[in-house]
């Protein structure tokens, strides 16, 4: 892909609700193939990430509008744990960044970087709990393909000694890559993988890179800008940023739409369902 993307302050980013007429625009008639982040996206964020759990209301959502359109779920969680979560049988489910795939009937597709980084990562945790443990509120999150290191509880002053922890660990591990998300820090496979990439590995697998679809990721963090990014490279693709410009005004996306939290998510992945079940005859999403 190519290194040179549009980047914009969230604030400056149209929203998808607010100018509907622009977002059909930008379909111009093709059939979204729906890529959606989880935690963030379609639940609120929450201090542990255990307790981010799918609402019934939002579960009738995603459900209502994978039964029109394709739908995959692509999160940095563990496939099998955000599979669970979501409850959604006939998805496509893309877990730990893009690494580990599932489709409906319990097929799996290997995608070009899957291998075995068991070893590595079991010593890299051993070592982020050795100096992590001690810190309040630190919690150490092991993944199949990577493995979070979560802050948002800790105190201000304990961030110097966690970020420390990080450093020396990420030193003694060169053969991990360290990813940050939002009070998150992961340390990943150092191989050429993210959310971007298995999204376009899955255009081609799921046979949906044709000129009649138009792939649409939806998500939150920093590590969905990847998919964002790689979207500005597909005819009719969209990054649309889940994301409340106020909360952080500084901020810049290769998103094309925004919506402020996960209700508006709900209501667009409604209103794209409703579209979708009229046939495409209404004016706009």
């Amino acid at each position: 892909m190519s290194d040179t993307f549009t980047h914009r302050r969230v604030a400056d980013v149209p929203h998808a609700l607010d100018d509907p007429q622009a977002l059909a625009a930008a379909l111009g008639g093709r059939t979204p193939a729906l890529f959606l982040d989880y935690d963030g996206t379609l639940t609120p964020i929450v201090p542990r990430p255990e307790d981010a759990v799918l609402s019934d209301a939002a579960r009738a959502v995603v459900r209502r509008v994978a039964a029109v359109l394709p739908v995959a779920v692509v999160s940095g969680r563990d496939r099998p744990d955000v599979e669970r979560l979501v409850a959604i049988d006939g998805l496509i489910y893309a877990g730990s960044h893009g690494f580990d795939v599932e489709v409906p009937g319990g097929g799996t597709l290997e995608n070009p970087v899957s291998g075995d980084w068991s070893q590595t990562l079991d010593a890299a945790e051993r070592a982020l709990h050795a100096g992590l443990d001690a810190i309040d509120g630190a919690q150490v999150e092991r993944k199949k393909f990577s493995i979070a290191a979560h802050y948002r509880r800790i105190a201000d002053a304990d961030y110097p000694a966690f970020r420390a922890v990080l450093d020396e660990v990420g030193g003694r591990f060169p053969d991990l890559k360290e990813k940050p998300g939002k009070k998150v820090f992961e340390l990943q496979p150092a191989i050429d993988w993210h959310k971007g990439k298995c999204v376009l590995w899955l255009l081609q697998a799921l046979d949906l890179d044709r000129p009649d679809v138009a792939p649409l990721f939806l998500g939150d963090d920093v590590t969905d800008e990847d998919a964002f990014r790689a979207l500005q490279t597909v005819d009719g693709g969209l990054g649309i940023l889940c994301a409340d410009p106020a909360e952080d005004p500084a901020r810049e996306t290769a998103a094309a739409f925004r919506v402020d939290d996960p209700d508006q998510i709900l209501t667009l992945l409604a209103r794209l369902a409703g579209l979708a079940e009229a046939g495409g005859e209404e004016d706009a999403p």
